[in-house]
């Protein structure tokens, strides 16, 4: 039988956001903290929309998965990037890569997704208000959410698939902060252009797609609203604003990473940073400081709080 000399990976190393030692103690407190608004802020939106019976309505229904998704796709990075901060040797097992690169797409995808079925949400519900309880009901939300997911799920799979066979058999180091699939197919034992063509085809053509849908829907929007009346135009844009907002700035790292031709370290660490770390901090807070009703919500769990504790 022949024999061969190269050995399978089992692990690889992480490069991090930079080489130096201070700089990463220093960056533990503040990405901790991030995390941490994260967190609190997605799992407030969600406790308000399912507590709160004003706002048990299709597009609350469809925020609050956004916010439960915002916050697994910040969780599958962000405490293994706070981690490395402290270490010298940032590893992840090969099962570990892959869990991360299988997790990232199926929530990330899935937010491209849900992100379409929110701006058909609003389509529904200014441009056929009449309409709009029969059409949002409830089981057309969860088929919906369900559809949202399985896309998410198939396009996690279709990149998962291939990056399972390919030989890791040298070099280990990804130059990241977690793993990224176009920095870890470089260290493949095989020629990877094509699969790395393809792969970025997959992931861009999901982007693309999505911001393309988007861009129609929300312009018709506006565009429909504005002959009925100034008043009307006033409020789509006003309601329309917080998503189209969230759309930019998750949707642009994205294009930018996938369609960019150069591959420039800083720039890719700082837009891999914005949409795992910074975009799902952002969602909650934007869709919390410009919605009325999400605002008088907290109002009223605050009083609810301190009623409460004045019986006591």
């Amino acid at each position: 039988m022949e024999e061969t000399n190269l050995s399978v990976v089992t692990e690889f190393i992480f490069h991090g956001l930079c080489n130096s030692k201070e700089l990463q103690t220093f960056l533990v407190l503040p990405f901790s903290l991030l995390y941490l608004m994260t967190v609190m802020g997605n799992f407030l939106v969600v406790l308000l929309i399912m507590t709160d019976p004003h706002l048990h309505s299709p597009m609350y229904f469809l925020l609050a998965n956004l916010s439960f998704i915002d916050f697994c796709l910040s969780s599958v990075t962000t405490p293994k990037l706070i981690t490395d901060f402290l270490k010298d040797n940032k590893t992840i097992s090969f099962g570990g890569c892959m869990s991360q690169i299988l997790c990232v797409h199926f929530f990330g995808g899935g937010e491209m997704v849900l992100l379409v079925t929110m701006a058909y949400d609003r389509y529904v519900a200014i441009c056929k208000p009449l309409h709009y309880s029969s059409i949002m009901d409830r089981k057309k939300c969860i088929w919906l959410l369900l559809i949202t997911l399985i896309i998410g799920f198939v396009h996690a799979m279709s990149q998962l698939a291939m990056m399972l066979d390919l030989p890791f058999c040298g070099p280990r180091l990804v130059d990241s902060f977690f793993c990224d699939i176009p920095l870890v197919i470089k260290l493949a034992c095989m020629d990877t252009h094509t699969l790395g063509t393809l792969i970025n085809a997959d992931s861009g053509f999901l982007a693309t797609t999505c911001f393309i849908l988007l861009l129609i829907s929300y312009t018709y929007i506006l565009f429909k609203v504005r002959f009925h009346s100034k008043d009307g135009a006033s409020k789509a844009l006003s309601t329309c604003t917080s998503h189209i907002t969230v759309v930019v700035l998750f949707f642009g790292p994205c294009i930018f990473i996938y369609l960019w031709p150069l591959s420039i370290s800083w720039v890719d660490k700082f837009l891999a940073v914005f949409y795992t770390v910074i975009t799902p901090l952002l969602n909650p807070t934007i869709y919390t400081l410009r919605n009325k009703e999400i605002r008088n919500a907290i109002k009223r769990l605050v009083n609810q709080h301190m009623h409460s504790r004045d019986k006591f």
